[in-house]
């Protein structure tokens, strides 16, 4: 197959593209750098089945007959969204519509990238997809929500209106290799924290919960669906659940090995809408997919030590 992957040079999108590439496909990746990372693609320069274009999808574009499009594009960490607010909202609109009109177009297969924050602070504990969500549309937060939320409604019209064969994957936190050491999130921040002897900076008391997948069980996961039947939502994610001072723990009991020593905890206020509560319910996944995680969290951490090390 010909693939179109936007955010191709991001975290997930680089790893979708190298397991499209090893699977035999042609892929164009496309990205307009706003937080994707060139290096991430880099070892792929001399790929002959693989083209680059920057690119911004939220000016119209026809790369030409496709079979598949995977739209990856979008700011996912908080630091980014919050600085990139509009252009959020925008490509999980507008982007997302340009994106979908190529697949219309070419009767391409289409997968959008959503997220676990389409539930927001959960009230429904674990969250199967049929949980419509807890979510501000007005606070910070609401860029990369409300962009998200938007674009799965998009994604089913053009579905259910246009016809075209789209899938939707709702993404846990996911982590691994290429994870920006800057990104925000907890674990790029736990270890980078923990390889450079600082505090691991704990918003909140430490109780609130996350489920981490690691980066090589989503890709899998995310090729199964957009290879289904499924149209609706379908939790893509490690349902192991654990507080984030566990997840410290975790960070703290690798990151020792090389660096002989454990950092100290620093306790700040917990951000506005952070969510309490995070952990899929997989059951759909597992169901008509056949998919579950693999990978534990210290494994993965293990697996993903060498990249943060050489970011540090």
């Amino acid at each position: 197959m010909r693939v179109l992957v936007t955010g191709a040079a991001g975290f997930l999108g680089s790893h979708l593209t190298d397991r499209l590439l090893g699977e035999g496909h042609t892929v164009l990746g496309i990205d307009n750098l706003s937080t994707g990372n060139l290096g991430n693609i880099a070892h792929l320069k001399s790929e002959s089945r693989f083209a680059f274009e920057e690119r911004d999808i939220c000016q119209p574009f026809d790369p030409g007959k496709v079979d598949a499009v995977y739209n990856m594009a979008s700011p996912a960490s908080p630091p980014e969204y919050l600085r990139l607010a509009l252009e959020t909202l925008r490509v999980g609109s507008v982007g997302t519509e340009n994106t979908l009109e190529i697949a219309h177009k070419y009767g391409a297969v289409f997968l959008h990238a959503s997220t676990s924050e389409c539930y927001g602070d959960p009230l429904e504990h674990p969250q199967t997809e049929n949980y419509w969500g807890n979510v501000n549309p007005v606070g910070p937060r609401s860029v990369y929500d409300e962009a998200k939320r938007y674009a799965e409604s998009l994604t089913m019209a053009y579905n259910r209106y246009r016809g075209v064969n789209t899938h939707l994957v709702r993404i846990f936190n996911t982590y691994g290799p290429r994870l920006h050491p800057s990104d925000g999130r907890v674990i790029s921040n736990f270890v980078m924290q923990a390889l450079r002897g600082e505090p691991l900076t704990v918003y909140g008391n430490g109780q609130q919960t996350r489920s981490f997948c690691y980066v090589a069980d989503l890709i899998e996961g995310i090729l199964r669906l957009s290879r289904s039947d499924e149209h609706l939502p379908t939790n893509i994610g490690n349902p192991t659940e654990f507080t984030i001072l566990e997840c410290a723990e975790a960070v703290l009991e690798i990151t020792a090995t090389v660096t002989g020593k454990r950092s100290e905890l620093r306790f700040e206020p917990l951000p506005q809408d952070d969510p309490t509560r995070r952990k899929p319910d997989i059951s759909k996944a597992k169901k008509l997919l056949g998919w579950e995680p693999q990978i534990g969290l210290r494994e993965g951490l293990k697996l993903s030590l060498d990249f943060f090390q050489s970011k540090v």
